[in-house]
């Protein structure tokens, strides 16, 4: 549940004057109390202002992050640092727990999303195509010569072959007829 930053106040005057709000339906009465103590303690560390909705999520450089988890490290809790900071305890839990594994280089963030199938291909810009040397102009020139060459000498070869199976059915065929005028059938009166 999203609580608004008016309320969030509220609720945090009253903890101070020793009174819990109001636990509001669908939540636990437990569980509303520790939001309420969490708030509290946002506010005692970074000020009012803390409590309020964030329209982005902050982006952590490694040296950032680096300084939290040693001062956890160092022998300070989970949660004091996290509120300090003003992140949550498990994404402090995670940094640390990726720089116990992987040291400097488990704080630094990595390419998100599927890996591509052919990391070789590159996105080609068709509306806005690179201007070709001299160099790669000629040899664009060569490579297509080249090519029509390959094809007219491909189709030569198809008509060879097709010329040679024409004269193979043709000899073939011959030698059927050839073989049935040999063969007469011998009456049998």
């Amino acid at each position: 549940m999203r609580y608004s930053y008016e309320y969030k106040r509220k609720c945090v005057e009253m903890y101070r004057r020793g009174v819990y709000p109001k636990t509001l339906e669908g939540v636990s009465e437990e569980t509303f109390k520790g939001t309420v103590r969490k708030w509290f303690r946002i506010e005692n560390s970074q000020g009012p202002d803390a409590l309020r909705h964030k329209g982005q999520n902050r982006i952590w450089t490694p040296e950032a992050k680096l300084e939290l988890i040693s001062q956890v490290l160092s022998g300070k809790s989970y949660k004091s640092v996290a509120f300090e900071a003003g992140i949550s305890d498990g994404m402090l839990y995670q940094w640390v727990r990726k720089y116990k594994i992987y040291g400097y280089n488990g704080l630094i963030d990595k390419k998100k999303g599927r890996k591509s199938k052919n990391p070789d291909m590159k996105k080609i810009n068709i509306n806005n195509p690179r201007k070709l040397e001299e160099s790669e102009y000629e040899e664009l020139i060569r490579l297509r010569a080249e090519n029509e060459y390959i094809k007219a000498e491909n189709e030569v070869i198809k008509k060879e072959i097709a010329l040679r199976e024409e004269k193979q059915a043709a000899l073939l065929k011959a030698k059927k007829q050839q073989s049935s005028k040999n063969f007469v059938k011998k009456d049998t009166n």
